[in-house]
């Protein structure tokens, strides 16, 4: 898979690919494949590669931004620091969730264990995490739910899927229900430009959904 197929969005400043599923974005400290590895597949031209401005789990599909210029990357960086930056993710939840939308607020900290490494948890002195919801589709006891994080914390949608209606993301081996691909998908990107149009991209949902797909 040449990631130059995936791009969704490019100009002289910016590109956005959809990124699959099972591909870290930095390279694992095991080794492996990544897509800072593979970065001169997305030169589309230029003589230096482009710079990935966030990450995504390795698990999770979707809309990922690079810098093609050094300009352009201290700019995307000032968008994402002042949270001008909207992301939108679609999942999978494995409850049936009544309400059509709200917003969770609940601080999260890292917890770590010897025995079940480390994770995210509800923790009244952790880092401030916000996340917007909006329910899509109600289908055999599960929920497809679109969120819109405002904060940047790590596993943040994933700790909130799960903290907020009992039963995480579907395909979540770590707050979720184990079992199949993790239904997470980075489906918008809205990145704020000065003095020309934002990029907004969507990337549509990974075949795997199954019939979630119609829904979203």
């Amino acid at each position: 898979m040449d990631l130059s197929n995936r791009i969704h969005f490019i100009d002289a400043e910016a590109l956005v690919i959809d990124k699959p599923a099972g591909l870290p974005v930095d390279i694992p400290r095991r080794g492996g494949d990544s897509i800072v590895s593979r970065l001169d597949e997305l030169k589309c031209g230029f003589k230096r590669p482009p710079t990935p401005m966030h990450r995504l789990d390795t698990d999770t599909s979707g809309c990922l931004l690079f810098a093609r210029t050094a300009k352009a990357r201290i700019a995307f960086q000032r968008a994402f620091e002042t949270r001008a930056v909207e992301k939108y993710y679609i999942a999978v939840v494995g409850a049936e969730i009544a309400g059509e939308a709200g917003e969770i607020d609940l601080a999260l900290a890292k917890h770590s264990t010897a025995e079940a490494g480390w994770k995210m948890v509800s923790d009244p002195h952790g880092s401030k995490a916000v996340t917007r919801w909006r329910r899509l589709a109600l289908r055999d006891g599960s929920t497809l739910v679109e969120f819109q994080p405002l904060t940047g914390r790590t596993h943040q949608i994933r700790a909130h899927a799960r903290a907020a209606f009992g039963s995480g993301i579907t395909g979540d081996r770590v707050y979720g229900i184990p079992g199949g691909p993790m239904l997470l998908h980075a489906s918008r990107l809205v990145v704020p430009r000065e003095g020309k149009p934002a990029i907004d991209v969507t990337a549509p949902l990974p075949d795997y959904f199954g019939g979630w797909r119609d829904a979203a």
